[in-house]
C-alpha cells in the first residue's frame, strides 16, 4: 500500500504548480537549530546536516549522509520554535542502500540508539523513492506541538550501509512563547497603588 499523500504526477496541468508550492510546504528545514543538529553513526562528520535542503534542491547528488559502522542511522533534530509536523519525504538512491524503515520521537533531545529501543510515536515502511514522489503523512494530532524530532532508520534493503539523499520535513512553524521573561517583567513594574496603601496602614499603627 502506497504511503498517504503519494506526490506521483499524474499528467494534468496543475503540476506546474506543484513545485513552487512544494517548496514552500517543504520549507521547515529553514526552522532547524542546524548548530545543534546531529547525526548519529554518519561516515562523515557534519554529512547528516547536508540532507535538509531546499525542495529544488532534493534531488542535487554531491551532498548525502551515508552510515559508517553499520546501517543504522539516527537524527537529532532541534527546531528554533515548535512545529506541526504533517508529511515526511526521504530521498535516496534505487539500491539496497536505501532505508527500509523510518521510526519517529517527539521531544526526546539527544537520543541515541540505546533509546531507540523505546517504542516510536510513528514508524514507516518505506518504499525506494529517488525523485520524492512519496510522502510519509505524519499523525498530526501527534505531532502538533514538537520542539524536537529524532528519526531512526534501523535499516535498508540489504547493504551494509544506509545511504540517504534528502529528508523534506512538511508543516507549520510557530515562534516559542517565553512566558518566564514576560512573568519577570511584571514583577519588576510596582504597583503605586499598592505601595500607598502599604504606607498608609505603617502611618496608622504608628499613630
Amino acid at each position: 500500500m502506497p504511503p498517504h499523500g503519494s506526490g506521483k504526477c499524474c499528467g494534468d496541468s496543475s503540476h506546474q504548480h506543484e513545485e513552487p508550492e512544494k517548496g514552500i510546504q517543504y520549507s521547515l528545514y529553514t526552522k532547524i537549530n542546524m548548530s545543534d543538529l546531529e547525526c548519529l553513526n554518519e561516515s562523515v562528520e557534519g554529512s547528516g546536516k547536508t540532507v535538509f535542503k531546499p525542495w529544488e534542491e532534493r534531488l542535487e547528488r554531491t551532498r548525502f549522509v551515508e552510515s559508517d559502522v553499520d546501517e543504522e542511522l539516527l537524527f537529532n533534530i532541534p527546531f528554533t520554535g515548535n512545529i506541526k509536523l504533517k508529511g515526511i519525504i526521504v530521498i535516496g538512491e534505487n539500491t539496497d542502500s536505501y532505508p527500509s524503515k523510518m521510526r519517529l520521537f517527539k521531544n526526546r533531545p539527544f537520543m541515541t540508539f540505546d533509546d531507540t529501543s523505546a517504542a516510536p510515536d510513528q514508524e514507516f515502511e518505506l518504499q525506494k523513492d529517488t525523485e520524492g514522489e512519496l510522502e510519509y503523512a505524519t499523525k498530526v494530532t501527534i505531532f502538533s506541538n514538537v520542539n524536537h524530532l529524532s528519526i531512526h532508520f534501523p535499516g535498508n534493503f540489504g547493504d551494509e550501509h544506509t545511504k540517504i539523499n534528502y529528508i523534506g520535513l512538511k508543516g507549520e512553524f510557530s515562534e516559542a512563547h517565553r512566558h518566564g521573561v514576560t512573568i519577570c517583567n511584571y514583577e519588576l513594574r510596582p504597583n503605586v497603588a499598592d505601595h500607598a496603601k502599604t504606607m498608609d496602614n505603617v502611618s496608622r499603627e504608628i499613630s
